[in-house]
C-alpha cells in the first residue's frame, strides 16, 4: 500500500537554512517582494535570488510555477526552489505550486519555508499529492516517500487544517493503488479483501458472495461474471459518523478486468482494462477518506466485483436476462456489461438503504472520451440541487466535470423487441443511453448522480497532481460534497 509522505509544519527557523539538507523552497510573490525566508535565501547565495526575481525567466513565468537553482552557494541543500505565489493563493494554485515542487524535488527531504503564506496546508497536499508512485512491482525496491517539512508561521493552526486534507489524500493514493494495480493481482477476492480490511478504521463492512446475489436476484450483475473463474461479489461499506439521518449511497462498477466478454475487444490497447473497475476503486478511497477524517455523516459505500471473460459459460449476445428490479435485458452487446453490474447494485442500494441520494461511478463509456476527452468526467442527474452540489464541490477540487443531458428520446433508444429493454442503445449518444439505462433503476422519487469516469480515471500523460496512470479524479470531489451536504452545522 502506497502512503504519502510525512508532513510536519514547524516555526520558521532561518538560522537552520544554511545548513538544511535536501531540497529547500522559498516563496516569492509575483511582484518579486522576498519574505524573510527568501531573504536569508538570498543572503546566504550572495544574491542568487535577488538576480533570479530581477530575470527574464522569472517575470514570464506564471503563478504557481517554480524555478530551481542547483547545488546554491552558501547552503548544504542540494537545490534551492523558487516558487512565484501570491501570499493568499487559492486552494488550487497553492497545490498546483506544492506539485511543481514535488517533481522537482525527486526523492529527496523538502523543507519549505512558507513564512506568511495564508495557506500552507494546501502547498503540502500539493507535494504529497504529486509525489505518489506505483513500485510495487518493480524489482528494485523503492526508498519511502522523503520527509516534508512545512516552516510557517502557525504550525499548529497548519497541522490542524492539513489533518483532513491528509486523510482525504490516503484515500486518493487508495484509489490510485486500486485502479493500477494488474489484474492478476487485483482479482475480485482480493479486492475484496482490501476492502474488508478498511474495517480497522471503523468502516463496517459485508461482503455478499455468489449464493447470496443468486438469493438476492442479481441475475445481471452474476451475468457479467459467469464467464469467469473468479467469483463475483458486492462489497457493502457503511460509515455510521452521523445521526439517525438516512445515508448518502455511493455506488462502484468494479470490473476487475474487461475483455468484453463474447463481444471480445480488440487486442491493442486491451490491457488497459484492468482500470475497469475504476468507479468502484473511487467509492473505496472516499469511504476510506471519510473514515481517517471521523466525518461526521453516514455514507453507504457499494460495489460490484466481476471480471468480464468469454469462455463456455459466458453470456451471449441475444441472451435475455431478468434483473433483481424485475425487468428484463436484452444482451446485445456483452461489451457493455458495466451497467449491467451498477443496475442492480443500484436497486439493492435504493431497496436496503432508502438513501438520501444515489451516486454512481463507472468507466462505463468510451463515448464519454470522445465528447469529453481527459479533462472532464460526465455528470448526469435527475435532480438539480444535488447535480449542482455536486458541481460546486468538483469545481472547488479542481476536478473536471461536466453535465450531460438526459430526455426521453435516448430512452427510446433503449427499446426492445423480445424484452424490458436492451442493454445498448446504438453508436449514437452512447454515454447517455448508458446513462438512461442506469436512470430505469433509479426510483421515480431517489436523487441521483451518474458519473462517467472512463476519461478521468487514468491517463497517459501527468495531470497538475498526479502522474501518468490512474488519478484518484472524484475522491477529493465526493469527500468535499459529503461535507458540505451532511457535515454542515
Amino acid at each position: 500500500m502506497t502512503r504519502p509522505a510525512p508532513v510536519s509544519f514547524v516555526d520558521v527557523d532561518l538560522d537552520a537554512l544554511a545548513s538544511a539538507g535536501g531540497h529547500v523552497a522559498i516563496v516569492v510573490t509575483p511582484e518579486g517582494k522576498l519574505d524573510p525566508g527568501a531573504r536569508r535565501a538570498n543572503r546566504l547565495t550572495k544574491g542568487a535570488v535577488a538576480r533570479l526575481v530581477e530575470a527574464e525567466r522569472f517575470t514570464e513565468a506564471k503563478d504557481g510555477d517554480v524555478i530551481t537553482l542547483a547545488f546554491p552557494v552558501g547552503m548544504a541543500a542540494e537545490a534551492l526552489h523558487v516558487c512565484r505565489l501570491p501570499r493568499r493563493a487559492d486552494a488550487a494554485l497553492s497545490r498546483k505550486a506544492g506539485a511543481a515542487l514535488a517533481k522537482g524535488r525527486g526523492e529527496a527531504a523538502l523543507t519549505i519555508v512558507a513564512g506568511a503564506l495564508a495557506r500552507p496546508q494546501e502547498l503540502a497536499l500539493g507535494v504529497v499529492l504529486r509525489d505518489y508512485g506505483f513500485t510495487p512491482h518493480k524489482s528494485k525496491d523503492s526508498a519511502p516517500a522523503a520527509d516534508i517539512t512545512v516552516m510557517c508561521g502557525k504550525p499548529e493552526e497548519a497541522a490542524d487544517a492539513a489533518a483532513p486534507l491528509l486523510s482525504v489524500a490516503e484515500g486518493v493514493f487508495f484509489t490510485r493503488d486500486l485502479v493500477n494495480e494488474p489484474a492478476n493481482v487485483l482479482t475480485t477476492t482480493e479486492f475484496a479483501n482490501r476492502v474488508a480490511a478498511l474495517e480497522e478504521l471503523g468502516l463496517k463492512v459485508e461482503v455478499l458472495e455468489e449464493d447470496k446475489l443468486e438469493e438476492l436476484g442479481m441475475r445481471t450483475l452474476l451475468s457479467v461474471g459467469h464467464g469467469s473463474a473468479s467469483p463475483s461479489k458486492v462489497a457493502v461499506m457503511q460509515w455510521q459518523g452521523g445521526g439517525d439521518e438516512a445515508p448518502l449511497a455511493l455506488v462502484g462498477k468494479g470490473v476487475v478486468f474487461d475483455t468484453g466478454g463474447i463481444s471480445l475487444k480488440p487486442a491493442g490497447g486491451m490491457e488497459d482494462m484492468t482500470m475497469d473497475m475504476g468507479g468502484a476503486g473511487v467509492v473505496a478511497g472516499v469511504m476510506k477518506a471519510l473514515a481517517l477524517r471521523k466525518a461526521k455523516a453516514n455514507v453507504v459505500g457499494l460495489i460490484g466485483l466481476v471480471e468480464n471473460m468469454p469462455s463456455d459459460r459466458a453470456t451471449r449476445p441475444g441472451d435475455v436476462v431478468k434483473s433483481m428490479k424485475g425487468d428484463t435485458v436484452e444482451i446485445i452487446n456483452t461489451d457493455a456489461e458495466g451497467r449491467l453490474v451498477l443496475c442492480d447494485v443500484l436497486w439493492y442500494a435504493q431497496e436496503r438503504f432508502e438513501p438520501r441520494g444515489v451516486i454512481d461511478l463507472a468507466t462505463l463509456t468510451g463515448a464519454i472520451i470522445i465528447g469529453l476527452g481527459h479533462e472532464n468526467a460526465g455528470v448526469f442527474s435527475n435532480d438539480d440541487p444535488l447535480c449542482n452540489a455536486f458541481l460546486r464541490a468538483a469545481k472547488a477540487e479542481d476536478e473536471g466535470a461536466w453535465r450531460m443531458p438526459l430526455g426521453q428520446a435516448y430512452d427510446d433508444m433503449l427499446k426492445s423487441r423480445i424484452a424490458d429493454m436492451k442493454n445498448v442503445g446504438g453508436r449514437a449518444a452512447g454515454s447517455v443511453t448508458a446513462a438512461q439505462f442506469l436512470q430505469r433503476f433509479i426510483k421515480a422519487d431517489m436523487p441521483w448522480i451518474h458519473l462517467d469516469i472512463a476519461g478521468v480515471a487514468s491517463v497517459k500523460s501527468a495531470t497538475a497532481l498526479a502522474p501518468k496512470g490512474a488519478t484518484g479524479w472524484g475522491v477529493m470531489a465526493l469527500n468535499r460534497l459529503v461535507a458540505d451536504m451532511c457535515e454542515e452545522a
